[in-house]
């Protein structure tokens, strides 16, 4: 009479399927897990230049077509119909945002003043090192960085 072997393991041939299948799987998910993490990043910045430029307009629009200075800090402070920054009744127009935002590609909240309008290629910083893009003669603002300063 024989008596049949109960297995208590994998065999090598199992286990490398199973292996093959798991590098399969990493190979075709990783990927689609990269590209949504760069697709995040292009719409938080997209949300953040419409924000901004919706603020520079209203400044804008409260200062009698003067669009905030080259530094931007005029959006992030109180100030009066003549754009001068300070406290109190006499600075009614502002805040318009807490805060600068920062470029969520490299966590950068420096503003670079350029003169072209709309910002071309020529105008993004060396390796994309800055956050934004801004025309203080039209109050126009662009992302500094190669692949968007388009938006």
């Amino acid at each position: 009479m024989k008596r049949s072997k109960i297995r208590s393991a994998f065999t090598l041939v199992e286990v490398l399927i199973v292996v093959v299948i798991m590098a399969i799987l990493a190979a075709t998910i990783i990927p689609q897990f990269s590209d949504s993490t760069k697709d995040a990043k292009a719409s938080s910045a997209k949300f953040n230049v419409h924000t901004l430029r919706a603020q520079i307009e209203l400044y804008k629009s409260q200062h009698d077509g003067t669009p905030p200075g080259s530094t931007l800090i005029e959006l992030i402070k109180s100030t009066n119909t003549a754009g001068t920054q300070g406290t109190g009744a006499n600075f009614p127009y502002g805040p318009y945002i807490r805060e600068i935002p920062k470029s969520p590609f490299n966590n950068a909240g420096t503003v670079k003043v350029i003169t072209t309008n709309p910002a071309a290629v020529g105008d993004v910083t060396a390796a994309n090192a800055g956050a934004w893009l801004y025309n203080a003669t039209t109050g126009g603002i662009w992302l500094d960085h190669s692949d968007y300063y388009t938006y």
